[in-house]
């Protein structure tokens, strides 16, 4: 979720880190659709670090420059194949879909901030007779997942 606390607008989608150096070099890079907002966290705040390109996209996005105080330094309509380098230093850079900065109404100045949605771990297999110690009704037959906590929680007790 995308908040320009401003104006008090919310862009509801999902926000992945970049906070690597593979996942700011592979960025969006050959995705045919930009569905989520990726929030890079960069090292430095300057305009070169800051800098971006947008060779071997598919599709437009949108580009917003913030400082280390998430005000935003500068944002574009970032077109396939260009070169883009904010007005003046920035700490993130987020890209969205196009038309994301937009209905925010972003604008030079604006206080953006945002909450990373967390990939959820992945479920195991839990034998059946753990699920009928918790009093999970009846179970035979099915195959059940528990997440990886919960097996850890078993495991101890």
């Amino acid at each position: 979720m995308l908040i320009n606390r401003t104006k008090n607008k919310v862009w509801h989608g999902r926000v992945e880190v970049a906070d690597t150096f593979l996942k700011r070099f592979r960025g969006l890079m050959l995705k045919p659709r930009v569905e989520s907002a990726l929030l890079f966290l960069l090292p430095a705040e300057t305009r070169a670090n800051a800098s971006i390109h947008t060779f071997f996209m598919l599709t437009e996005i949108d580009a917003i420059f913030l400082n280390g105080e998430r005000r935003v330094v500068d944002v574009r309509r970032a077109k396939p194949w260009r070169l883009y380098v904010p007005q003046r230093a920035a700490r993130y850079v987020i890209e969205t879909p196009p038309g994301v900065a937009e209905g925010l109404e972003v604008e030079p100045g604006d206080e953006i901030e945002w909450i990373v949605e967390r990939p959820r771990e992945r479920a195991i297999p839990a034998p059946m007779g753990v699920l009928e110690d918790l009093g999970i009704g009846d179970v035979k037959g099915a195959i059940n997942l528990a997440e990886p906590k919960l097996e850890e929680a078993l495991k101890e007790s």
